[in-house]
């Protein structure tokens, strides 16, 4: 179960919260408006605190000193960056997302490092996509492709399986791997064997990744 901070209960916010819950997560949403609130609808069973998102007190209420990712996803850019920052200076949050709502500031946001999401549709499921990849696998967002490193889980299928086997055409693609031990590494072909604990490097769709998170291991 992942612990995830959403700060902002605006449309994206509480669309978020609510599609994070539903899957699972541990969720704490921040606003500083309390009437916000009233958008994640009476089936969220997340928690809820009213405050300003980048405010150290508030998110150490948030539970942020065992958050995993925080998606900071108002409509203020500076209020995403700062929240962003606070928690990966001050706090170590192992991921975080900003919401880049003005595109004017997007080279400030590469600059700094951030991790973002711009655009004015699908949001919501473009952050939730990048939190269910696993904090951990994320490297960098290519068009709507997400570049993702990881250790290949193959739970109950077996201790092989072959790329063609995860490849999907136009939407997944496994671009390179070593093996667990470091033994080896390569450019993979399609028949290509992959073993449990690999590493694995793959370029995915951001709709394709909450069905791949399954071979993500955490």
């Amino acid at each position: 179960m992942r612990n995830v901070i959403v700060v902002g209960c605006g449309r994206v916010g509480s669309q978020l919260a609510n599609m994070l819950s539903d899957n699972g997560s541990n969720v704490c949403v921040i606003d500083k408006d309390p009437r916000a609130f009233d958008k994640l609808g009476p089936h969220f069973n997340g928690s809820k605190i009213q405050g300003i998102g980048f405010d150290e007190d508030v998110l150490i209420r948030a539970g942020i000193e065992e958050c995993d990712v925080l998606a900071a996803v108002t409509q203020l850019d500076n209020t995403n960056l700062m929240c962003a920052k606070v928690a990966d200076l001050l706090f170590n949050v192992p991921h975080t997302i900003a919401r880049l709502y003005n595109p004017d500031h997007e080279r400030a946001y590469m600059q700094l490092g951030i991790d973002y999401v711009c655009g004015t549709s699908l949001i919501a499921e473009d952050v939730f996509s990048k939190i269910v990849s696993g904090h951990g696998s994320h490297i960098d967002t290519f068009g709507e492709f997400e570049v993702l490193r990881f250790s290949l889980n193959l739970g109950k299928r077996g201790k092989t399986i072959r790329v063609k086997e995860l490849e999907r055409d136009h939407e997944l693609r496994i671009i390179a791997f070593e093996r667990a031990d470091g033994s080896a590494s390569s450019i993979p072909t399609k028949d290509s064997v992959l073993y449990h604990g690999d590493t694995v490097l793959a370029c995915v769709t951001h709709e394709l990744i909450p069905w791949f998170s399954q071979y993500i291991q955490d």
